[in-house]
């Protein structure tokens, strides 16, 4: 999180905490930090105070002033690129200097990452530039060109299904009854999944472009490993903390909880209530969110599930001869 900042001679969150651990009046400390890295300019100090009369934590109050400053200097760096100094490049090539060790922060990584469109376009006009590019610039060239991002992925997703058909038809008993053993983490490792996770990066674009394909290629053929694959793509971002698009995907916490129970290969009444719960919760009007889940509900791992579990249901309930009476 705090990744480059030393490098650049400012202090990060473990400094705060080893300041913390050696001085002896913790509050001082914390002021004395606050002060030194805070914004420098002195009017700003008399005016925090109204903030705090509003109600406005103070990391609001710097994230939103981060937050303007950053597209501030997109926009600064999309300016210069396009202008006609002959010592453009030179400064390009200085703020790039300056920033690069930044650019594992995930929210400076933009202003590294900034590309001008017309120079994207010169890199999808050159086929050899474009192959060897860094994955972050054919992010930027894909979010705004669908049809060669499904290029892309397209390959990616005939693999997968091949991959799956040829495990669950395959000839060799062994294979065929080890199909429903790996845990959902573990499928989550295959090539396939990995790779479409590194292509949508952080990019909600990508990620809602991946769903339309598969939503499109599950009503069109009825393969249901499109279902595993959407539910696969979706936990794998899950477990990389990708927030920006699991916080969005209104399936996420569904997902998740039907998730643990596909690894213990049961829903006990718990999840069972809150898987209920948020089939409950969609509202009228949102008929693609349950057109999602019904894909979610139909991967194979999640049927097998599912009948897994009534079937033990039913028969603990003969065991303790409580079957229902006619």
């Amino acid at each position: 999180m705090f990744a480059g900042l030393p490098e650049l001679g400012i202090s990060n969150g473990e400094d705060l905490k080893e300041t913390l651990t050696n001085c002896t009046e913790p509050l001082k400390a914390i002021d004395q930090f606050q002060t030194e890295n805070g914004i420098l300019l002195p009017t700003l100090q008399s005016a925090l105070p109204f903030l705090d009369l509003h109600g406005t934590p103070r990391l609001e109050f710097h994230q939103s002033v981060f937050d303007e400053l950053r597209d501030k200097l997109m926009e600064r760096v999309a300016f210069i690129a396009e202008g006609k100094d002959e010592d453009r490049y030179t400064k390009l090539e200085e703020l790039l200097e300056k920033s690069f060790p930044l650019v594992k922060m995930p929210s400076i990584q933009p202003v590294v990452m900034q590309v001008p469109e017309k120079k994207l376009k010169q890199v999808m006009a050159d086929k050899e530039l474009y192959k060897v590019c860094a994955v972050e610039v054919k992010r930027q060239i894909w979010q705004d060109n669908q049809a060669l991002f499904g290029d892309e992925v397209s390959p990616l997703l005939k693999q997968y299904i091949v991959e799956k058909e040829a495990a669950l038809f395959s000839s060799d008993l062994s294979v065929l009854h080890n199909f429903f053993s790996p845990s959902p983490k573990t499928r989550r490792q295959g090539e396939v999944v990995l790779k479409l996770t590194q292509m949508i990066g952080k990019n909600v674009k990508l990620y809602d472009m991946v769903l339309q394909f598969l939503r499109t290629l599950f009503l069109r053929t009825r393969n249901v490993h499109y279902c595993t694959l959407r539910a696969e793509l979706l936990m794998s971002l899950h477990d990389l903390d990708i927030s920006e698009i699991c916080s969005v995907d209104p399936c996420h916490k569904f997902t998740w909880c039907l998730d643990a129970c596909i690894r213990e290969k049961f829903v006990d009444a718990k999840r069972a209530r809150e898987l209920q719960g948020f089939l409950d919760g969609v509202k009228k009007g949102q008929e693609q969110v349950l057109g999602d889940l019904s894909m979610i509900l139909c991967d194979p791992f999640a049927s097998n599930t599912l009948v897994l579990s009534t079937v033990r249901n039913l028969q603990e309930l003969v065991g303790q001869d409580a079957l229902p009476r006619v």
